[in-house]
């Protein structure tokens, strides 16, 4: 059997925090706002994951208000909810993920991103980015937003 599901996350910029998105530090850009370290792509890709197998959402995987999740980084709640397909006897076959938002720049950084979301999935992670040409909030600077689809496999 195979599925398909879509995950979306958004956060603002925090200035104050140090960036981390697709699993990767990144030096001299302002940070996501979260109770986690921020990562919508992690947070897009778990949704993604979770929604393909009808399992819920990140929400349901680990809760803001849990202070073990408070900071911590997002990577593992891909591990988290790759465990919870595992149980279910779902595995990921592939993950695309759209990145929207006019920073940090993404090109450059794209293929090792690419290796380090693939290794954590288990399965081909494709990564693009958009900008909105300069309208809504990720145009103005405000924040990113990620969308991802996963396919899983059963069986």
């Amino acid at each position: 059997m195979i599925r398909v599901g879509t995950g979306f996350d958004v956060h603002a910029y925090d200035p104050a925090a140090p960036l981390r998105l697709a699993g990767l530090d990144w030096p001299g850009e302002p940070g996501l706002a979260g109770h986690s370290d921020g990562d919508a792509v992690c947070h897009a890709i778990v949704d993604a994951l979770l929604s393909a197998a009808g399992l819920g959402d990140i929400g349901g995987l680990v809760g803001v208000d849990d202070p073990d999740t408070k900071d911590a980084a997002s990577t593992g709640f891909i591990t988290a909810a790759l465990k919870r397909l595992a149980e279910h006897g779902w595995q990921p076959s592939n993950v695309s993920v759209q990145i929207i938002g006019e920073r940090p720049k993404f090109a450059p950084r794209r293929n090792e991103a690419q290796r380090v979301m693939s290794e954590l999935v288990g399965a081909p992670v494709s990564l693009g980015a958009t900008t909105t040409d300069h309208l809504g909030f990720t145009g103005r600077g405000e924040g990113v937003a990620v969308i991802a689809t996963a396919l899983i496999t059963q069986g």
